[in-house]
This record gives C-alpha cells, structure tokens and sequence, in this order.
C-alpha cells in the first residue's frame, strides 16, 4: 500500500499545483496592485479577460478538485479493508490514475483537441478498479 499511498501524495500536490497557471495568468491580466487587493475595480461586473489557456487550466484545476474525493475514498478504504493480494494491483492503478490526471492538465491547458475525454476517463476508470479491488 505504501506505493499507493505515494501516489495519493502526489495526486494532492498535483491538485495544490494545478491552480498555479490560472493564478500567474491572473496576476499579468490584473496588474499586480489589482490582483493584491483581491478583485479589481468594479468586479465582478467588470472584469479583464483572461488567455483562453488560463480558463482551461483553471477548469482542469476544479475537474482534479472534483475527482480527488473518489480517489482519496477508495485508496483509504484499500488500506483497511483490501486484501493484501491486491496491493500492487491498487499501487499500479493508483500511478495509471496519478498520470492520467497529469496528462489531463497538459491535453486540457493546452486545448488539444478530443484527447481529454479519453484520458479523463483513463483515471476515472482506475479510480473503479481500486474500488472493485478494494471490495471484491
């Protein structure tokens, strides 16, 4: 388990990180004296606009964000009630889920098209098969 407990670590500094593009994009939009003082003037009815590859990398962010919590529960769960035959098959989706989710970012920021789905689907599908493991 302690690969898959890696990989949930990284998964978590990789969810800290992701909003680190959006927020830079966001100091050079805003100036650095708007961006200190929170929002702005006359925001949010008036608002710059960002480079469409800061809203991809802000929308990869809270995708990661949203998928984190699935992820976290089965590789908890897996610690306590997997079998131990099942540890390096739970190690080794853990790392397709925690590369799968990088690749995301870089397809989804970089706004190539019809890969994301897929590779999306690559983690969310690891996430079941720890799930399957974990329970069955």
């Amino acid at each position: 388990m302690h690969t898959a407990y890696f990989y949930l670590a990284l998964s978590g500094i990789l969810t800290l990180l992701l909003w680190t593009p959006y927020i830079l994009a966001r100091v050079f939009v805003w100036g650095i004296p708007s961006f200190l003082n929170n929002y702005p003037e006359k925001f949010p009815q008036e608002q710059p606009i960002p480079p469409l590859w800061a809203s991809r990398a802000q929308r990869a962010h809270l995708n990661m964000v949203e998928t984190m919590p699935a992820f976290i529960a089965v590789i908890v769960a897996a610690g306590f009630i997997a079998p131990q035959v099942e540890y390096s098959a739970i190690a080794y989706w853990s790392q397709i889920f925690f590369f799968a989710r990088v690749v995301h970012a870089i397809i989804y920021i970089a706004g190539i098209p019809f890969l994301r789905t897929p590779v999306y689907l690559v983690s969310w599908g690891a996430i079941l098969v720890i799930g399957a493991k974990t329970l069955l």
